[in-house]
């Protein structure tokens, strides 16, 4: 009867090696004290946790106004500096494959497995929009060359400079420190006209941005382009208090025609070219009504920033930030893929992205 009535938080326990940006420097002189649920592995709450959480949430204001990653921010807020429940390990909640040997024992297990919703999307239905500037054509352009940029039919670099060498185009946006909403929205304004192909699909990247396209190929067959799709790693802002979703940018924003087209007939616009860019989507696709969909393959940090055992049962889309590490190294790592397999393959298991 005790074992009822106590507050248990269980679930599949992930720590940090190292403090990170993504859970705000937490625990900075020993992140890895602190842990928190892998959500694939799924995790629980007793009943009277529940009570008590929802009788606090009521009463007190959430104390962040971001919401990047969930999964920690629960925790913190389960945990309270202390006076609340630690998680719990339950092994029986795995993140093994569903074939794999150690499965047995498991309650939970996951599939490394593409989503097979049909045949991935072609590279002619996607068109690529680069952010960059004239600081970084030396620096950043060339590891998208070195890399990814070959994967992508369609592409274009936009930038402040017009460089033929490239090659860029200038949008006639000046370049700013940050936010880059300006910019942005030029280039929703470019891909619904004749002066680019057209595409089913909007990607808009970084110059600093990593990235598989086949596999977001195989990811868009999962979606209409027929709806108003706006897709990749989500985050809040002011969610508590009636605030908005947005697609992070760092890691990547996928956007059908349908999407970009209500997003510009709805007249939403920057309130400055500086104002960051993907939260002014996010309140544009709200006052819309729109949905902005998650995916936790499209990482808005590097791969240094994620819990290892939650990167291991992923087959990741996109990283973001060359930052201390070797981009070309990482991509080759994480991201680099020659699949040209068939869907029959994928379905026997014989190839894996």
């Amino acid at each position: 009867v005790l074992l009822i009535l106590m507050e248990w938080f269980l679930g599949k326990p992930l720590f940090d090696e190292e403090s990170t940006i993504i859970h705000h420097y937490a625990f900075a002189e020993n992140p890895s004290i602190f842990k928190y649920p892998d959500f694939a592995a799924s995790w629980a709450l007793s009943i009277p946790l529940v009570v008590r959480l929802a009788k606090k949430v009521k009463e007190e204001p959430l104390k962040s106004d971001f919401t990047i990653d969930l999964k920690h921010e629960v925790a913190l807020y389960i945990w309270d500096n202390g006076k609340g429940p630690h998680l719990t390990a339950v092994p029986e909640l795995c993140t093994v494959p569903e074939d794999s040997p150690q499965a047995s024992h498991c309650a939970t297990t996951v599939s490394k497995k593409p989503p097979l919703c049909g045949e991935p999307v072609n590279k002619e239905d996607i068109f690529v929009a680069v952010k960059t500037c004239k600081k970084f054509h030396s620096e950043r352009v060339p590891v998208i060359k070195k890399t990814w940029e070959k994967d992508a039919l369609f592409l274009e670099y936009y930038s402040d400079h017009a460089d033929p060498s490239i090659p860029t185009i200038n949008l006639g946006v000046p370049n700013t420190e940050r936010g880059h909403c300006g910019k942005t929205f030029a280039i929703l304004q470019r891909f619904l006209s004749s002066a680019v192909p057209d595409t089913k699909w909007l990607l808009i990247v970084d110059d600093d941005t990593l990235i598989s396209i086949p596999r977001l190929q195989v990811l868009l067959s999962c979606y209409d382009s027929s709806e108003p799709v706006s897709l990749g790693e989500r985050y809040g802002y002011g969610l508590s208090q009636g605030g908005y979703s947005y697609i992070t940018g760092g890691g990547g924003m996928v956007f059908s025609r349908e999407a970009v087209v209500r997003l510009l007939k709805s007249g939403c616009k920057c309130y400055s070219n500086d104002a960051p860019d993907d939260m002014v989507l996010g309140m544009c696709l709200n006052a819309l009504g729109l949905p902005v969909t998650h995916s936790p393959l499209f990482h808005q940090a590097r791969p240094e920033d994620y819990a290892r055992d939650f990167l291991a049962h992923q087959v990741p889309i996109s990283f973001h930030k060359h930052w201390n590490i070797d981009p070309i190294a990482v991509f080759n790592k994480w991201l680099k893929n020659d699949f040209t397999a068939s869907q029959d393959e994928l379905k026997s298991g014989k190839t894996e992205l």
